[in-house]
């Protein structure tokens, strides 16, 4: 990537949310022990799923990758983030910085494409289970799952190699913990109009079309629900869509809080939101699945207990 270096910058400097030693050492702990419950979480999660078999099924198998991204996507930024708190030398070189970049954007992409086809899931679930087996068979999963990749992937790349072209001046400080999009945008010495747009429609397929998506199903499983008769049986349908509703508006919650403003009003503020959906959203995703999940609860159990805790239930 440093072909492309258009300004000749080797590194740019990771300054962190604050210059303060004393606010800097809580910052570490704090980020520290929320990357530990957040690699720990999503573990268990996708060891859960994947070693008891009353869990193979498309909504486990779509949550245990979703885990697997969320692991992906802290990992990419976290450790990086710990060393330079504990650091003196807060560089991260450009070829590095790039990838970092490339790495939280095709992440995120694939986060939202994913809970969009957990959301479909549910809505065939829900709204059409008499042919649920077939509607979600497992070629389909897979095909989906890869679709969700390659677009992901092709979202990051783009986005990666248009930031090749930006120019950036001097020692460009990034006054946050990763390279990300809009603080590297706001940077630059020369022109991102072109980044901008291209910004602006490659969102509109990779997220709000997803999202759009999601409401559209999500109208028809409560249309659906309510037409059930049975109290219990509404109870019951509502609950295997709650927690993945719970995600989705966390997700999108955190990335609108920063994402649906001008470039140009971009503050330290809006840094404090973007650590909600880059450390605190995938931190959470665990707590929210398994909360009131009673074959998750069996699972985990089961993976840390044993067979002692298999015959307890």
């Amino acid at each position: 990537m440093e072909g492309g270096n258009q300004s000749g910058v080797s590194e740019f400097l990771l300054l962190g949310l604050s210059e303060n030693l004393k606010e800097q050492q809580v910052l570490f702990w704090m980020f520290l022990v929320m990357y530990l419950v957040t690699v720990v979480g999503n573990m268990l999660i996708a060891l859960a799923i994947g070693s008891h078999s009353r869990l193979h099924t498309p909504m486990y198998f779509f949550l245990a990758n979703l885990s697997f991204t969320d692991l992906c996507f802290v990992t990419n930024t976290i450790p990086k983030a710990l060393v330079n708190l504990q650091s003196e030398n807060k560089a991260i070189s450009y070829a590095g910085c790039l990838t970092q970049l490339y790495f939280l954007v095709s992440l995120v992409a694939l986060d939202n494409l994913i809970l969009a086809v957990m959301a479909y899931d549910r809505y065939v679930a829900i709204c059409r289970p008499l042919h649920y087996t077939t509607a979600m068979s497992p070629t389909l999963c897979i095909l989906l799952l890869c679709l969700c990749w390659v677009f992901s992937v092709l979202y990051g790349l783009i986005h990666t190699l248009l930031m090749t072209t930006v120019t950036f001046c001097g020692s460009p400080k990034i006054r946050y913990i990763f390279c990300e999009m809009y603080v590297l945008l706001r940077i630059a010495c020369s022109d991102t109009q072109i980044n901008h747009i291209v910004l602006i429609a490659t969102g509109s397929v990779i997220f709000l079309a997803p999202f759009a998506f999601m409401i559209l199903s999500y109208l028809c499983i409560v249309r659906a629900i309510l037409r059930i008769p049975s109290a219990t049986s509404k109870y019951k349908a509502f609950s295997t869509c709650a927690s993945h509703l719970a995600v989705v508006s966390l997700f999108y919650g955190t990335l609108c809080m920063v994402y649906l403003k001008p470039l140009k009003t971009y503050s330290l503020k809006d840094s404090v939101a973007t650590v909600m959906y880059a450390v605190v959203t995938p931190m959470m995703n665990p707590f929210i699945y398994s909360l009131r999940n009673k074959d998750m609860h069996r699972a985990l159990g089961g993976l840390l207990l044993g067979k002692a805790f298999q015959k307890l239930t």
